[in-house]
């Protein structure tokens, strides 16, 4: 299979750059399917701020709330609602031994 090197635009800074011969050869022989979305320095910056299993990681902002099973003070890496129970890490893990 030959390949020719073709220019793609970045979604995220919108960007014009070439996607080369060699690469689209990296690509097929890893068995990836899609051409790159994100120009070599939008993919830079994007892996800069993620951790192992490519999930996006900043330092994660945090949240006080009180434990609904002991009635600690926690924080939480998410908004609590009010609508569902917030429990602090030994009680979590507690309770999802039970479940």
């Amino acid at each position: 299979m030959s390949f020719a090197d073709k220019v793609l635009t970045c979604r995220d800074c919108g960007a014009s750059f070439i996607w080369t011969a060699g690469e689209q050869e990296f690509y097929l022989q890893k068995g990836l399917m899609n051409e790159p979305g994100r120009c070599p320095s939008c993919r830079a910056a994007r892996k800069a701020g993620q951790v192992s299993g490519g999930a996006l990681r900043g330092r994660r902002e945090m949240h006080p709330a009180v434990c609904a099973e002991c009635g600690a003070e926690t924080m939480v890496p998410f908004v609590p609602r009010g609508d569902k129970p917030v429990y602090c890490s030994t009680c979590f893990d507690r309770i999802r031994v039970r479940h």
